[in-house]
């Protein structure tokens, strides 16, 4: 499906991000694994070159204009082309509207929705050149339906939708689809920690009556990312088991 294609993933140092590396990597993808935590992401890769496949780490804040432009001179020095990004990076500081800091509502945005863009900006450059690449961005259920005590991470993750739908109408002539994949609850450290109840009553608001995996997500993406996806563009793919229709 993606086989010899070159993909850039970010926020790869854990759940998410991370599947979506390795199953890019197991369908023969080479990857330029991005993430914050640099011993995380070279295990990443050493994971991956343990595999068979070709891969390279690169520690990278994406809120950082100049982190990113090396982020992708790395890439196409190694490579020398991407035909694959996945805007996965993401952070939360939840809390009350009300009682919402203006730093915590900035951290949030910086991430999650100037990083995507900041990365875009900068791959889209290398794809209109190549005439091809499928961008891909990791957005969120509550981008969709809202939730309380998240107003900083929704409006990113709804942003991110407005992002996708737009660079889809501005690249398609170049022969790049943008597309987006919304997560519902997917099971992670995180919630994996949560008491059995807990966990119980998420599962609960679901009409499959259970979380999602990571390799949900990272199986969609691995699709969005083929070429058997070449004529969709500016979707938002819902993997949320029925959680907002």
């Amino acid at each position: 499906m993606v086989q010899g294609k070159v993909a850039l993933v970010t926020g790869t140092s854990r759940g998410i991000g991370r599947s979506i590396a390795l199953a890019l990597a197991a369908q023969g993808a080479k990857i330029v694994a991005a993430g914050v935590s640099l011993e995380a992401t070279e295990n990443l890769v050493a994971e991956i070159k343990a595999s068979g496949a070709e891969a390279v780490a690169v520690q990278c804040n994406v809120s950082s204009a100049t982190e990113v432009e090396q982020l992708v001179k790395v890439a196409k020095e190694t490579f020398g082309r991407i035909d694959i990004l996945v805007n996965n990076a993401g952070i939360t500081r939840d809390g009350l509207l009300l009682r919402m800091k203006d730093k915590d509502w900035d951290a949030v945005l910086d991430i999650n929705l100037k990083g995507a863009f900041l990365c875009t900006r900068a791959v889209a450059k290398l794809m209109t050149k190549q005439r091809s690449g499928r961008i891909i961005n990791i957005s969120s259920v509550v981008g969709q339906m809202g939730n309380a005590g998240q107003a900083n991470y929704c409006a990113s993750k709804a942003g991110l939708i407005g992002l996708t739908r737009s660079n889809a109408r501005e690249l398609a002539k170049r022969n790049i689809t943008v597309n987006a994949v919304a997560p519902g609850f997917i099971s992670t450290a995180m919630t994996d920690a949560l008491p059995e109840d807990k966990q119980q009553e998420l599962a609960a608001q679901i009409p499959l009556a259970r979380l999602g995996s990571v390799d949900d997500i990272a199986y969609t993406v691995l699709f969005l990312a083929s070429d058997q996806a070449g004529y969709i563009t500016g979707q938002v793919i819902g993997v949320n088991g029925g959680m907002y229709m």
